[in-house]
Parts: C-alpha cells; structure tokens; sequence
C-alpha cells in the first residue's frame, strides 16, 4: 500500500473538465438574461427573476453563478457599467442622466461602482473616449481658380 501511495505521487494528475452541472436551462438563461438588459433601467429584484424563471431565489443564485460564473448582481453590474460605457462615449448625456438611464440610485452610487470597475471615474473615462475618437480635420477648400 505504501509503495502504491509513493508511486502515485509521482504520476502528474491529469485534470478530466466535466461539463458543468447545476447550472440554468439555456431557456432560463437566456430568459434572465433578456428580462435583465430590458429592464437595467429599473430596480431588478433576484426574486423577480427567479419567479420568472420558476425556482427558488436561492437554487436560482446558485445556478445563474453556475452558468455564467457572477452572481446575479455581479453580472446586473457589470451590464449597467457595460451600458453606461456606451452611453458615455456615443451620447451627451450627463452623468446624472446616464446614471439614472443605467438603474443606478444616484450619480454618486454610479461614480463609486464605475470606479470600482473600470479603476477610472466616468467623468475621466468619457475624457479619454472622446480623445481616443479620431479627430476630423477640417480643412478650407481650394480656392476656385479664375
């Protein structure tokens, strides 16, 4: 017994990836996953979208992090952010506005999660999206020959 414990120490163990069990039906993901991008704007309670999607708000938990690898208000935050990067950069809304528009309580709420995320403010992100769009030049045209 001994010298099959010391031999099978030496053998590198080989990892076997199993699918992954436990996690949403792709019905339920896929319906979560829509109810969530529709509704970023509003207060998404994890109850609502286990009822919608028919299990408990714990055995929900367990398997949307099992499928997607967040939890429910990791992946609802990181789609708000997700959202608000694009609001930031391809409109003139204000940070308040965009804020709001994400689902976020206030402009305060938002900057500390932004920053949290994106390790920048909103305000400094939207300075360097702006900086990094190719500037057009506008140049006078040639004046016309007599």
């Amino acid at each position: 017994m001994a010298y099959f414990q010391h031999n099978a120490a030496r053998v590198p163990a080989t990892e076997t990836h199993l699918p992954a069990t436990g996690g949403l039906s792709a019905w339920r993901e896929s319906l979560v996953k829509k109810l969530i991008l529709e509704g970023l704007g509003e207060t998404l309670e994890v109850t609502e979208l286990a009822r919608a999607c028919a299990l408990s708000r714990s055995h929900f938990s367990r398997a949307f992090k099992c499928s997607t690898g967040l939890s429910p208000q990791d992946w609802i935050r990181r789609q708000r952010i997700t959202r608000a990067k694009q609001l930031i950069q391809d409109t003139d809304l204000t940070l308040t506005q965009i804020s709001l528009e994400c689902g976020f309580c206030d402009q305060a709420h938002f900057c500390h999660i932004f920053t949290r995320s994106e390790g920048i403010t909103p305000f400094a992100w939207r300075c360097q999206a702006v900086h990094a769009l190719p500037s057009l030049k506008i140049t006078a045209a040639p004046a016309a020959r007599r």
